[in-house]
């Protein structure tokens, strides 16, 4: 079974004012108070605009978006900490990435895992970048990421139209 994800977390009212910028992207809460938006092709279009095309990946190592899409995480990221993830699994096997934004500047990452690693003491990337905008670990869970229900849906699609 597979599972990828590419996605923006941060609190709903975060979310809330940043999807207000970018008119194809789309807030489901999580648990926790938090939310994300699916990073779709329509919203990574609009995130990385016109000037950042002709960049290839930006500094935070992610090879799907651009410098002008990380000036607009450091934008919002003066009202509040957001996270930029993705995951890739098939298998049971697979990669992590997660960086964490605040105050208009990189504080957490970029983390990565590669396929078939295993996880640190203090967590896989996307757990890190979880506990570090305000997640913790609810009683029964293994982790930040399934207190606050990253397992929901298979596909970063998934988030927009359910399984």
């Amino acid at each position: 079974m597979s599972y990828e994800l590419q996605a923006l977390i941060g609190t709903r009212e975060l979310l809330t004012v940043a999807a207000a910028e970018v008119p194809a992207a789309r807030v489901v809460p999580l648990a926790q108070g938090l939310a994300l938006i699916p990073v779709t092709p329509a919203v990574l279009a609009a995130l990385q605009g016109e000037e950042a095309e002709s960049k290839s990946g930006g500094g935070a190592g992610f090879g799907w978006h651009s410098d002008g899409f990380e000036l607009r995480l450091a934008a919002w990221s003066k009202a509040e900490p957001i996270a930029c993830v993705e995951a890739e699994y098939w298998g049971g096997s697979g990669t992590q990435r997660a960086a964490v934004w605040s105050n208009g500047r990189i504080v957490l990452g970029p983390l990565s895992s590669g396929e078939f690693e295993p996880s640190p003491p203090e967590g896989t990337p996307i757990s890190r970048a979880l506990r570090r905008i305000g997640a913790h670990v609810e009683p029964g869970d293994t982790d930040e990421f399934d207190s606050v229900g990253l397992a929901a849906h298979r596909s970063t699609d998934g988030w927009v139209t359910p399984d």
